[in-house]
């Protein structure tokens, strides 16, 4: 009776053990030939500070590969260390070469855990990835960062870039069709032309100009205003010196000293005055009283 137990109970454990492996892939190792379970860890949830499976993927994204492990000691638990000794978010692995990040790859590169069969070289029981040209890569999650972007790839801001070129091109093409045709209606706004822009700076050159012309005017103004009165003084000199002239002259004609010349040398000639007109300066002078028309003989003793 306990036989049979003992033996029901060990063909239930075979049955449930059969059924489990039934249920999980299997591979045939290429080195070994053994038989193994797919060595892919699934995806897990990510924890902080703690390495999670993120899954294999079909790409590396941004990842950098990393020297600093043995490549046949690469395995999920070096690499993990490695990439978080330097604040890397997301470990990478492929064959023997190990990657570091901040970034997964793009969404649409997550693949089957299937895919990724490649035993790594330093725990066969994990897989890194699988080789091959891009071949496929085992993602972790070090718990730096349990929510990492998805990378994107430079295609796509190439093609908004293009798809904004061709949208200005169509614009412009509008705008040209617009112009061959005016009779159809206008599809944009016009914008100001340089014409209708505000002048304010044409207004302040005109104030400007305007400003220093009035001062050159002012200028000149003066300048002219000073030489017409130099001018009037030079004349009121002149003026006023000929006829002080004149009235030396007039006072040396009649006699007497002239009204702007007191105390200075009189300019009267004594030959004027009527007293002394009569009286002689020499003694041989002829007399006046003789008549010299008439011819004398004068007798001298011999």
């Amino acid at each position: 009776m306990k036989s049979s137990t003992i033996i029901s109970g060990a063909l239930v454990a075979a049955s449930q053990i059969c059924t489990a492996l039934g249920a999980t892939p299997m591979r045939v190792d290429e080195v070994s030939h053994v038989i193994r379970a797919n060595l892919q860890v699934p995806s897990q949830a990510p924890v902080p500070g703690a390495d999670r499976s993120a899954g294999c993927w079909s790409s590396k994204g941004n990842l950098t590969e990393t020297s600093g492990v043995v490549p046949t000691k690469v395995s999920s638990g070096s690499c993990n260390i490695l990439c978080k000794s330097k604040n890397f978010a997301v470990t990478g692995l492929q064959g023997a070469k190990c990657y570091c990040g901040m970034l997964y790859p793009p969404a649409d590169d997550l693949a089957d855990d299937s895919k990724c069969t490649y035993a790594c070289p330093g725990f066969g029981n994990e897989a890194c990835g699988t080789l091959g040209n891009p071949g496929f890569f085992s993602l972790w999650n070090t718990g730096i960062n349990i929510d990492p972007p998805n990378y994107t790839p430079p295609s796509s801001t190439t093609s908004s870039t293009s798809s904004s070129t061709s949208s200005t091109s169509s614009d412009a093409e509008k705008s040209s069709a617009a112009a061959a045709n005016p009779s159809s209606p206008a599809t944009q706004s016009a914008e100001p032309t340089p014409s209708d822009a505000p002048s304010g700076g044409k207004k302040t050159n005109v104030a400007g100009i305007a400003a220093g012309t009035v001062v050159g005017v002012v200028v000149l103004g003066g300048l002219l205003g000073a030489a017409f009165f130099t001018m009037r003084r030079r004349r009121n000199a002149e003026i006023e010196e000929e006829h002080r002239r004149n009235a030396a002259v007039n006072a040396f004609i009649n006699g007497s000293k002239p009204p702007s010349t007191s105390g200075s040398i009189s300019m009267t000639d004594s030959r004027l005055d009527p007293v002394l007109a009569h009286r002689r300066l020499s003694d041989g002078s002829i007399a006046d009283n003789e008549d010299y028309s008439r011819r004398i003989l004068r007798v001298t003793n011999a």
